[in-house]
């Protein structure tokens, strides 16, 4: 496995097919990326929804600035194929509580919910095309930039979670 290919991906999780996958089965560079989350599935596909507006990443880089949100916009979950997340992928496919697919100019990527025990398991897998070596390079910063915004979408879920539970 090459640097930045993988942060917390289970073998299983790594070998199972994602929608992605079919949109670029001749990618230069794969990365998975995986984490568990105390928070059930469906919050955490609406929390998914609100990359719409935001990385949810370190937003000094990747947000202008700007905080992204920490209250969720009911309104995201609203999805429609084509439309912009991030500022810069499109909403390529989506399974309402499963699974949403975005596409960017060489770069597509899947984030799938999956139910584990009381909570939920996040895998995200991103396939770069193009040449293998730049696609390892971009995946080395994608996991520095991928491995915050993970961490904040669970604890935003897990704190709607905790909350909804009182």
């Amino acid at each position: 496995m090459n640097l930045g290919c993988n942060w917390g991906a289970a073998p299983c999780e790594l070998a199972a097919g994602m929608p992605c996958d079919a949109l670029a089965p001749n990618a230069g560079t794969r990365a998975d990326r995986a984490i568990s989350i105390d928070a059930p599935p469906h919050i955490v596909f609406a929390w998914l929804c609100q990359l719409r507006a935001a990385p949810y990443s370190y937003d000094l880089l990747d947000n202008v600035g700007r905080r992204s949100p920490r209250q969720r916009d009911p309104q995201l979950t609203r999805l429609e194929t084509g439309q912009r997340f991030m500022s810069m992928f499109t909403l390529e496919s989506f399974v309402d509580g499963e699974h949403i697919t975005l596409r960017a100019k060489d770069v597509v990527v899947t984030y799938a919910v999956t139910p584990q025990g009381h909570g939920s398991r996040l895998h995200v897998r991103v396939l770069f095309d193009g040449p293998r070596l730049l696609g390892q390079l971009l995946a080395v910063g994608d996991l520095v930039m991928m491995r915050k915004q993970l961490l904040t979408l669970k604890e935003l879920a897990e704190r709607e979670a905790a909350v909804k539970a009182r």
